[in-house]
């Protein structure tokens, strides 16, 4: 059965002069800065901080916290983006991430041509992609338009392909960042539904977002982080609670 089993797990980014610093604490704001070097010319930003947990076959799990307490970068650790500089990942079943609707497209390439591209990049099988083309073809209504490049789509015709294409995958282990865009009104509840059915053939989920309401609809278990350590893991409700008691804490000292 899939698992993930994470033993103290350290990630840090190290960051050199200062237009790359301002780069990374736009993205890693909240982490542990420490300064290094013999001119404290060198600065390290540690995004998670020594993390332990074990995430088993079912778990529907929530990842929530303030910008930069570690989500983002827990999830691409768990999808192999980011290695870590400490500790070790034990991971079993497939890990299929979904941190942007559109992987690998190349806009000179047809419709067709991404569908294989992106297939491949998503870690599918040329069988697999050959196999769930139709699915595609009829979630995204782009007809003939699948044999053009992409360059002269629209932007919702481009959101209809990758997001067609990035919601076929089959697998064990889901990384789903909530910023995955579903493109227009019309379009929202057929996306919404795909990505139900997806969740409901993975194992495990894993979902990086800030809206409670998303969390609750989705996820069994939560997982409170800060600063790139765990705060708490439990249930969804006692987890999303102990959030806002600790951000409104947090809010009162400040004011």
């Amino acid at each position: 059965m899939a698992s993930i089993t994470l033993e103290n797990v350290t990630v840090d980014f190290t960051i050199y002069g200062h237009h790359s610093f301002r780069t990374a604490l736009l993205s890693t704001a909240g982490g542990l800065i420490r300064r290094q070097g013999r001119k404290n010319d060198r600065i390290t930003v540690r995004a998670l901080d020594n993390l332990s947990m074990k995430i088993s076959h079912g778990d529907r799990i929530g990842l929530i916290g303030h910008n930069g307490a570690g989500k983002s970068t827990l999830l691409r650790v768990l999808a192999g983006v980011y290695e870590p500089i400490g500790g070790r990942i034990i991971t079993e079943g497939k890990v299929s991430s979904l941190l942007n609707s559109s992987p690998g497209m190349n806009f000179d390439d047809t419709g067709y041509e991404n569908i294989m591209t992106c297939g491949l990049y998503l870690g599918m099988t040329k069988q697999e992609i050959i196999r769930k083309t139709p699915d595609i073809e009829e979630f995204t209504e782009l007809g003939e338009y699948l044999t053009l490049p992409i360059r002269t789509y629209s932007a919702g015709m481009l959101t209809r392909l990758a997001f067609g294409i990035a919601t076929s995958i089959e697998p064990d282990i889901l990384l789903l960042d909530e910023g995955l865009g579903a493109g227009d009104a019309r379009f929202i509840e057929r996306a919404n539904q795909r990505v139900n059915k997806l969740i409901n053939r993975a194992s495990i989920l894993v979902l990086a977002a800030h809206a409670d309401a998303l969390i609750k609809s989705m996820c069994n278990r939560c997982i409170l982080m800060d600063h790139g350590r765990v705060v708490r893991i439990g249930a969804t409700e006692e987890v999303i609670d102990e959030y806002h008691r600790l951000t409104s804490e947090r809010a009162a000292v400040q004011g």
